[in-house]
């Protein structure tokens, strides 16, 4: 074959006999599907593209040839790119160990999902956009549970951050899976709720290699919830954080989701990914709502104006995945009821910034009394103070649930 970068023959990818699919020692499918996998610019659709015709033996040894672009599915999956792309992949097959990547993978205890095993999460199966398929490590039975997605942006407030934390903490100790991308900012604040919990665990859905931790600053996040909850990716061992990863992995938290909620989010921020991805799919995305002023809340802020439920508290959640209680053994009063004189000091200081003045005066409270009853919220974990400014900071979940 002429112009897209063929090799001889003799070289398909240096796939030795014995690892073709013949012998005792023939190697299984995932090991052909991982090392396509971790062909460059194989992307989620390529992949589908080949793996659909082809078994996963026979795709590679087209693919190392140069001449898969010759079907036109697959010619249709690499558009104009198809001659450099047939290039590159029969380039990069010529160094790829097809049996010791199988290996790594067997090592690192990262398990190869193909679409349409056993394993393979049901949730994923008929999507429109299925993923060919699947690298994970952890639990596959947490996909059991109800999800709710919590995505937003990495350069949250602390406002998100707490919210995200609360909403991570309460829904998972509802019952509740939390579904990110383990990003930095509101991302890692809801699996970080969800993980202090206790409760339902997190599934993370990652745009590298397992073994590549992105953000690094994650690190004890990604091996927390691949311990105790499920990590998943597209990528193979050893495949970078590439741009083009994130996209695509947002289509598959929003695939999972049941509910997808937008906690802070820019007007171009990556969450429009993810909320695109779970319309098409007629999941619905909630907001929380944000200030006016703060571009972090633009995009939460304008689902709402177009219609979209809001987010007060998990309970709104609950609700929306129509759980009209907490599942047996759920928790989400997670901090001790106000008492006393703290009741009236907690209502007075609201959800904006109060000084100490506001509360007295809101209160009929002495000064003694009133900074008291805040020193008693704080510790508790309702309100926090800076510079002076008292700040609620948290919901009565219970509270909600038992009003009229």
């Amino acid at each position: 074959m002429t112009g897209t970068g063929s090799v001889p023959e003799r070289d398909a990818g240096r796939v030795p006999e014995r690892d073709a699919g013949s012998g005792p020692d023939a190697l299984p499918d995932e090991a052909w599907v991982a090392a396509l996998a971790g062909l460059p610019a194989m992307g989620p659709s390529r992949l589908r593209a080949i793996l659909g015709q082809w078994a996963p033996v026979d795709a590679w040894r087209r693919v190392a040839r140069g001449t898969a672009v010759s079907h036109p599915a697959v010619a249709a999956a690499c558009r104009a790119d198809r001659a450099s792309v047939a290039a590159a992949w029969s380039r990069a097959a010529l160094d790829i160990d097809v049996a010791g990547g199988w290996s790594a993978h067997q090592r690192a205890g990262v398990d190869v999902l193909i679409r349409g095993s056993a394993g393979f999460p049901a949730a994923l199966a008929d999507d429109q956009e299925a993923p060919a398929v699947l690298f994970s490590r952890g639990r596959p039975a947490v996909l059991a549970a109800r999800r709710a997605a919590i995505v937003g942006t990495r350069t949250c407030t602390r406002y998100g951050a707490e919210v995200a934390t609360e909403l991570g903490r309460d829904l998972a100790n509802a019952g509740v899976a939390i579904v990110s991308g383990l990003a930095l900012g509101i991302d890692g604040a809801a699996h970080a709720g969800a993980l202090d919990a206790g409760g339902a665990a997190p599934i993370g859905v990652v745009g590298s290699g397992l073994d590549i931790v992105y953000p690094r600053a994650h690190a004890h996040l990604w091996a927390d919830v691949g311990s105790r909850g499920l990590l998943l990716s597209e990528a193979p061992l050893g495949a970078r954080p590439e741009p083009w990863r994130f996209p695509a992995r947002n289509r598959v938290i929003a695939a999972l989701a049941e509910v997808v909620i937008v906690v802070e989010s820019h007007s171009r921020g990556g969450s429009l990914h993810t909320v695109d991805a779970a319309m098409a799919r007629a999941v619905p995305v909630m907001a929380v709502p944000g200030s006016i002023r703060s571009p972090a809340s633009a995009f939460p802020n304008a689902l709402l104006a177009d219609g979209c439920a809001p987010v007060r508290d998990a309970l709104d959640v609950l609700v929306a995945l129509g759980l009209s209680s907490v599942p047996a053994g759920g928790q989400t009063e997670l901090r001790p009821s106000p008492q006393g004189d703290a009741v009236a000091a907690l209502a007075a200081v609201g959800w904006e910034p109060a000084s100490l003045d506001d509360v007295i005066t809101r209160t009929r409270l002495g000064p003694g009394p009133a900074s008291l009853a805040l020193a008693r919220l704080q510790s508790d974990g309702w309100v926090t103070c800076r510079g002076g400014w008292w700040e609620r900071v948290a919901t009565d979940i219970e509270g909600r649930r038992s009003s009229p």
